[in-house]
């Protein structure tokens, strides 16, 4: 389908906090129940992986069930479907969509197409305009196709990238500090900046490691991602802290701007903070850092 064929629409939000992203098995009542109070950004509630074969049916239902009741608060839902490949995606789109999630998350993408024939049949079956397209990177080939992935829709809005099983592919080591896939880290944070979209890391496996947990945020958020994928709510305040600017960093934010607009204010050609020239460039990212720290204290 032509790009033009669909509106173009604010999906990708830059001040949405994404800072946790906790995947629910949505076969799982408890826990989708549970769902509604915790302090998690997004919730993903999943009809993939966390789903055996002989519960899709009732995992389908339970999440569409769960999402037309809302009571989720100002937390973003989104439903992983299973993928492409699969007899069950159509099912769980037709579902899903009806619902109303904020977005549908598709499983193992490596190409464009797969995003585009989600994308025609979100819009056949009335999916409004801002319900909005992740695309999950979990291969060698996705990440060697992060950029046409990352451009073949107007509805996309997030990558999300899947190490586990990159790993797998790659027969490498899982290590703390993922030097063995530190390369596909940076193709998809490429190609989501440079299509404008939100990208989340993948998840820690090793639920009862808060440091390991801790070192592998630390190195996301440091890299630029938006936040991290989690597999159980234990991980959601680590992943909350660490994603959040702290009181230091909207404070000294505050202090640039200040800064960078009273040499304006003075017609000087130069400005400087704390022993450093600073350009609009800095000033959009302090800008940037404050309208995040109030949308997470909205939340």
């Amino acid at each position: 389908m032509p790009r033009s064929a669909v509106l173009q629409a604010p999906f990708s939000n830059p001040c949405r906090p994404r800072r946790s992203v906790l995947f629910m098995p949505a076969s799982n009542a408890r826990a989708l129940e549970k769902a509604r109070t915790l302090a998690a950004d997004t919730l993903v509630l999943d009809l993939e992986d966390a789903v055996a074969p002989d519960a899709k049916d009732v995992a389908r239902r339970q999440a569409a069930e769960a999402i037309a009741a809302g009571a989720f608060g100002r937390r973003e839902v989104a439903v992983r479907i299973n993928g492409t490949d699969t007899d069950w995606w159509a099912y769980d789109l037709r579902a899903v969509v009806k619902a109303g999630p904020d977005a549908i998350l598709i499983p193992k993408v490596e190409d464009a197409g797969s995003v585009c024939l989600v994308a025609d049949r979100m819009l056949r079956r009335g999916a409004p305009r801002s319900m909005a397209l992740w695309a999950m990177l979990e291969t060698p080939r996705a990440f060697l196709n992060a950029d046409p992935i990352a451009a073949s829709h107007p509805r996309l809005a997030c990558l999300v990238v899947g190490t586990n099983d990159l790993s797998k592919g790659l027969q490498a080591r899982q290590t703390v500090t993922r030097e063995p896939v530190i390369t596909a880290l940076g193709l998809a944070m490429l190609a989501a900046r440079a299509h404008g979209h939100a990208i989340l890391d993948g998840v820690y496996g090793a639920i009862g490691d808060t440091d390991g947990l801790r070192v592998q945020c630390e190195q996301a958020r440091d890299m630029g991602f938006d936040g991290k994928t989690l597999i159980h709510p234990s991980q959601i305040d680590t992943a909350n802290a660490v994603f959040a600017p702290s009181r230091a960093d909207v404070e000294d934010a505050g202090a640039l701007i200040a800064a960078y607009e009273a040499a304006a204010e003075e017609g000087a050609g130069v400005a400087t903070y704390r022993g450093r020239m600073i350009e609009a460039l800095h000033v959009d990212d302090a800008r940037r850092l404050i309208a995040l720290s109030e949308a997470i204290a909205a939340l």
